[in-house]
């Protein structure tokens, strides 16, 4: 049973939420938050394993509200929730540590299949998707010979940062596993190392590291 936090100051938005989640066998409500200030608390009361993260709230937004939730070292995944599919906070949202985003007006599969994946760890943005939107934010991102150095980076050896580097571009595990000529569970056993060695929750996160190095860019491909 996955349980979930419902954070929205919509009370229909919540109540269609629940229902949707309580037809469910396998998740559970069990707590709603009206604002990001009762989500951080809840959060640490309840916690659940995944949160359903309004991004726009009076007072407290969902953002500032994750980046709380993540900071105090909790064990639950966040999967943003927004209007639009290319809104100008997801970029800070999945910097906070969010593990994705989901559309409002998602198919009720949808929303289901995303609350499995950010349970099990996994982000539940597509690669393909992560790529548009971080191109469609390359604005934030400096010149790739401005960025700074970074430690995490060391620890990777030659295989594990062009992993990363692939993960950047976007490529699925099996496009990865095909342009480098490696099984596919070899290329899985290698992207845990590189998030455990860069300390990244999941591969959203991953791409955003790779992006904040330089390592890739947009419309580029691996070799370039």
């Amino acid at each position: 049973m996955i349980t979930v936090l419902i954070v929205d100051d919509q009370p229909l938005q919540r109540f269609g939420f629940r229902m949707l989640l309580e037809s469910n066998p396998d998740t559970d409500v069990i707590g709603e938050a009206r604002n990001g200030a009762e989500a951080v608390r809840q959060a640490t009361e309840l916690r659940p394993d995944v949160i359903l993260m309004d991004v726009r709230m009076p007072g407290l937004d969902g953002i500032e509200a994750t980046r709380r939730i993540v900071a105090e070292g909790g064990r639950s995944h966040i999967l943003m929730l927004t209007t639009f599919d290319l809104d100008e906070y997801v970029h800070a949202a999945l910097r906070a540590g969010a593990s994705g985003f989901l559309l409002k007006d998602a198919y009720p599969e949808e929303l289901l299949a995303g609350i499995r994946a950010v349970a099990a760890g996994d982000a539940v943005i597509a690669p393909a998707l992560t790529r548009r939107l971080l191109d469609a934010f390359a604005q934030h991102l400096g010149p790739a010979d401005d960025q700074p150095a970074d430690s995490r980076l060391g620890r990777l050896t030659d295989r594990e940062r062009e992993i990363l580097v692939a993960v950047g571009r976007g490529w699925t595990n099996r496009e990865i596993a095909e342009r480098l000529t490696l099984s596919e569970s070899t290329v899985k056993t290698h992207v845990g190392r590189v998030l455990a060695k860069i300390r990244a929750r999941d591969r959203v996160q991953a791409v955003i590291f790779a992006y904040d190095l330089g390592l890739t860019r947009p419309n580029r491909t691996l070799g370039e």
